[in-house]
C-alpha cells in the first residue's frame, strides 16, 4: 500500500515540482515531497489509507470529517494536488458505481423528496448562514467589479449585473425560482420598481424573506411563497433563477425548462445563473451524499440544447468562474473567523465537514471542472432587444 502512495507522490512531483506536501502514515513513517513541506496529510490508521486508495474523494471526505485524516497546514493544498493528478478521475469500480447509484436513488428530486433535500442543506439555521454570508444573505456567486470589493458590495453588484441583463423596468413582473433569502427580489423592487414573486421550499428561507420584505415595506411589490417551482402559475415579463438549477436534477431539466416557458411571456427575457461544466463528467459522490443531496451540475451543452428544443433563443452566456472562486474564499474566511460560534451550534464532525465543503469548492472553481454560467435567453424571438451589451456595463451609482 505504501508503494501506491510513493507512486502517487511521484505523480504529484511530475504535475507540480514545487509541491510542498508530506504524507505521514499511521506508524509514524513519512513520505515527503519537499525538504520543508508546508502541509502534512496524516493517516490515523492503515484502514483509512487503504480506503482512500479504493474510494478516493468519497473516502477522503468521510475520513476528514471523522478526524481519521488530519491536515496540518493549508487544507486547500492537498485538494489542489489531488486535482492536479486527477486523483478521482479513474474509471469507477463496481463498488463505487453501486454506492453512487444508491445515493442517487435515495435523493432523486421528486415532488415529495425535493423539500427534504433542500431542507437538509438550507435549514441549518439562518443564524448559521449569517456567520459566513454577508448582509444580503446571498448564497451564490458574487460579481467583483474590482478585486477590492467587499463581499456585500460584490453581491449587490451581482444583482445589479443581472437586473441590467434582464433590462428590468418599473412594473415589470419578475419571477425568481429558488429565490433563497429573497435578496434578488428585494434589490429589484427597491432599485427598479418591479413587482415580483419568488419561490423556495426551504422553511427558513421563506420565513426570513417575508420578514425582510415586511420590514422594508415592500409587501405590495414582492412576495415569497413556500412552493415547488413545478406548481407555480401565472405569467411574468422577466424570469430569473440564481443558484437553484443545481438542485433540479438531470432527469428534471426538461420539466424545469417547460415550466419556465409556461410562466414567461412570449418574447420575455430570462436569466439562469447556475454552476455547470463545460463537458459531461462524473458526479462528486461526497458532495452528493453529505452536502447537496439531489444535486447535479449540468454541462452547458445539455442546458442550451434543452432550451433550444423548447423554443428559447440564447442571447448570451457569461462564465463567472473566477468570481465564484473568490466568493468561496471570502465565505471560508468568514467561516473560520466565526469558528467559535459555529462550534457552539454544531458538533466537531459538522464543523470539519463544512470546512472541507467550502475549501474544496473554492479549489474546484480555481483548478477543476466547475464553472458559473449566466445564461440569458428570450422565450422565442424578440427583435426589439438592443444590438449590443453596452447597457450592462455603463457607469452606475449604487
Amino acid at each position: 500500500m505504501k508503494r501506491a502512495y510513493r507512486n502517487l507522490a511521484d505523480m504529484i512531483r511530475q504535475a507540480d515540482p514545487d509541491a510542498s506536501l508530506a504524507i505521514e502514515f499511521w506508524d509514524g513513517e513519512a513520505l515527503s515531497l519537499s525538504n520543508k513541506p508546508k502541509v502534512t496529510l496524516r493517516f490515523k490508521s492503515a484502514d483509512t489509507a487503504r480506503d482512500l486508495l479504493a474510494r478516493k474523494w468519497l473516502a477522503f471526505g468521510e475520513a476528514y470529517t471523522t478526524g481519521d485524516i488530519e491536515v496540518e497546514g493549508d487544507l486547500r493544498e492537498p485538494l489542489r494536488l489531488g486535482l492536479a493528478v486527477n486523483f478521482d478521475g479513474a474509471v469507477p469500480t463496481l463498488r463505487q458505481k453501486l454506492e453512487l447509484f444508491r445515493t442517487y436513488v435515495k435523493t432523486l428530486n421528486t415532488r415529495t423528496r425535493s423539500s427534504d433535500n433542500i431542507s437538509y442543506h438550507y435549514d441549518r439555521g439562518n443564524d448559521f448562514y449569517a456567520l459566513y454570508l454577508d448582509k444580503t444573505m446571498a448564497y451564490s456567486c458574487a460579481y467583483f467589479e474590482n478585486g477590492c470589493d467587499s463581499l456585500e458590495k460584490a453581491q449587490l453588484s451581482k444583482y445589479e449585473h443581472i437586473c441590467r441583463k434582464l433590462m428590468l423596468k418599473s412594473h415589470d413582473r419578475l419571477v425568481d425560482i429558488g429565490c433563497g433569502w429573497g435578496g434578488m427580489l428585494i434589490y429589484a423592487a427597491k432599485n427598479y420598481g418591479i413587482r415580483g414573486l419568488g419561490c423556495t421550499i426551504s422553511n427558513n428561507q421563506y420565513e426570513y424573506a417575508n420578514n425582510k420584505i415586511r420590514e422594508l415595506g415592500l409587501q405590495k411589490q414582492i412576495e415569497v411563497v413556500l412552493e415547488d417551482y413545478r406548481n407555480l402559475k401565472g405569467k411574468f415579463d422577466k424570469f430569473v433563477s440564481i443558484g437553484m438549477f443545481e438542485h433540479v436534477g438531470k432527469e428534471f431539466i426538461p420539466l424545469f425548462i417547460k415550466k419556465t416557458s409556461q410562466i414567461l411571456e412570449s418574447g420575455g427575457i430570462g436569466l439562469l445563473h447556475t454552476i455547470g461544466k463545460d463537458a459531461q463528467s462524473s458526479r462528486d459522490p461526497w458532495i452528493m451524499k453529505y452536502i447537496f443531496p439531489g444535486g447535479y451540475l449540468p454541462y452547458l451543452g445539455e442546458v442550451i440544447e434543452g432550451m433550444g428544443k423548447k423554443g428559447f433563443s440564447i442571447l448570451d452566456v457569461e462564465n463567472l468562474r473566477m468570481h465564484y472562486a473568490k466568493t468561496l474564499e471570502l465565505w471560508t474566511e468568514n467561516f473560520e473567523r466565526n469558528i467559535d460560534k459555529v462550534q457552539e451550534m454544531f458538533d466537531e464532525a459538522f464543523v470539519r465537514m463544512w470546512r472541507l465543503y467550502l475549501n474544496s469548492c473554492a479549489v474546484a472553481f480555481m483548478y477543476g471542472e466547475p464553472r458559473l454560467y449566466q445564461i440569458l435567453f428570450s422565450n422565442g424571438l424578440n427583435n426589439t432587444l438592443p444590438l449590443t451589451r453596452s447597457h450592462c456595463y455603463a457607469p452606475h451609482c449604487n
